[in-house]
């Protein structure tokens, strides 16, 4: 597996999927630091609401699609408005059980964004970080 991580940042509502993503995520030591959001709006505003965070971006985002409140569609669309040298600091996936191709065709319009089906697993994190890091 590729070198470590510094941070992970996983946004869920669903906390069973949170808790085991983290598990799976710390057993596997891929990062120093795994944060956890069950709303989009939070994590967004955490990440890159004000200057300052800007340095601490994390490496790597899993983003769910279906969530109350802002949903993944619109965490990408402010992500990807984003200048490009904040972007290219981090690696967004979008983890989530839509295969529907309406979903897939959404997420397909921002370049550079990983689409993972849940469940996380070991076998699919190996390839998103081989590939991407």
């Amino acid at each position: 597996m590729a070198s470590r991580l510094r941070s992970i940042v996983l946004v869920d509502d669903n906390e069973t999927t949170s808790f085991l993503n983290n598990r799976l995520l710390s057993r596997l030591e891929v990062a120093e630091q795994v944060y956890t959001y069950h709303k989009a709006e939070q994590a967004y505003q955490q990440i890159w609401g004000s200057e300052k965070e800007e340095a601490r971006a994390p490496d790597l985002v899993f983003v769910d699609l279906k969530m109350p409140g802002m949903d993944g569609f619109e965490f990408l669309k402010l992500f990807s408005a984003l200048p490009p040298e904040v972007r290219e600091k981090t690696v967004m996936a979008v983890l989530t059980t839509s295969m529907h191709a309406a979903d897939t065709a959404r997420v397909a319009q921002y370049p550079n964004v990983e689409y993972l089906a849940k469940p996380l697993t070991e076998e699919k994190l190996s390839k998103l970080l081989e590939k991407r890091f």
